[in-house]
């Protein structure tokens, strides 16, 4: 096999005229060059070049592979300056997941804002619910996944970012006796019948079931809805309470009550979770990063 190596340095001998010149171009020795061409001639099989006076010129095999070496030249060129690219963050591909709700709130604003500043990079979006997106950013199949944070802390090679705190809302029926209350305390709903709107498996729940608890009750779900649309038509109808978080009521129904809840508050943490070492090595991906803190900070 041909060394693109050594045939880079018959192009320089070629172009150049001579050995000794081309040694002065390449900062070798003409010692080094010619060892390199002569290296070359023998994977060739044939003479690669000729002595003319006190410069060379090439054979008809050496001219043939000093052209090839050129168009190996300009490939090498473009992929320099493709990896240069690369590592500023100006081009490459970035693959983000996202829930739903996360999605209406932060991947809209984010991802305009960072295809503004890096028009170069493709961002592809993947809805992750059901599946817990952690494992693929573990295994490096994704680059960055939104996920509420866990109550059972993190995968390992795994970092969350914080981005926003997402606090739950009570939402009731129109008329509902607690609908006059400015501000509900959780404890207020321990005897309602309950509108599910949560994933039964999911950290989502787990911040619903923990506060609930420790107002002490477990609340009584009549419903299950696993998404907050329909939550919340459920609750227009009159067959229960709900929890709703508040990135989830952007869609918020004109039949339905929402107060604000203590004692406590349940409140849900939305983080971007990367590998450990990826915002390091990814110059993109630690903009993506800051844009979607951006956009969690409006």
């Amino acid at each position: 096999m041909l060394d693109t190596r050594r045939m880079l340095v018959l192009r320089a001998v070629v172009t150049s005229g001579s050995v000794t010149a081309a040694a002065a171009n390449l900062g070798y020795t003409p010692s080094a060059v010619s060892q390199q061409v002569a290296a070359l001639e023998k994977q060739a099989g044939v003479p690669l070049l000729e002595r003319v006076g006190r410069g060379v010129r090439p054979t008809a095999a050496g001219l043939l592979l000093t052209e090839h070496a050129a168009v190996i030249g300009r490939h090498v060129a473009a992929a320099e300056t493709a990896l240069a690219d690369l590592r500023a963050g100006r081009t490459g591909r970035l693959t983000v997941r996202y829930f739903a709700t996360a999605g209406a709130a932060l991947v809209g604003p984010a991802l305009a804002r960072f295809r503004r500043d890096h028009p170069g990079v493709q961002v592809e979006l993947k809805l992750s619910d059901p599946q817990d997106p952690l494992p693929e950013v573990q295994r490096g199949h994704t680059d960055m996944a939104l996920v509420v944070r866990p109550r059972d802390g993190l995968r390992e090679g795994v970092r969350l970012v914080h981005l926003l705190d997402d606090p739950y809302r009570a939402v009731l029926p129109k008329g509902h006796p607690l609908a006059a209350k400015r501000v509900l305390d959780l404890a207020d709903l321990a005897d309602e019948p309950w509108v599910g709107s949560e994933d039964p498996v999911g950290p989502c729940l787990e911040v619903v079931l923990d506060a609930c608890a420790a107002a002490g009750f477990s609340p009584g779900f009549v419903v299950e809805s696993e998404d907050y649309s329909t939550a919340q038509g459920f609750v227009a109808a009159g067959l229960g309470v709900s929890l709703i978080p508040r990135t989830g009521l952007r869609g918020r129904r004109s039949d339905v009550v929402v107060r604000r809840v203590r004692r406590p508050e349940p409140v849900r943490s939305i983080c971007a979770a990367v590998r450990e070492t990826a915002p390091s090595a990814q110059p993109a991906l630690r903009a993506l990063i800051g844009a979607f803190k951006d956009a969690a900070a409006q």
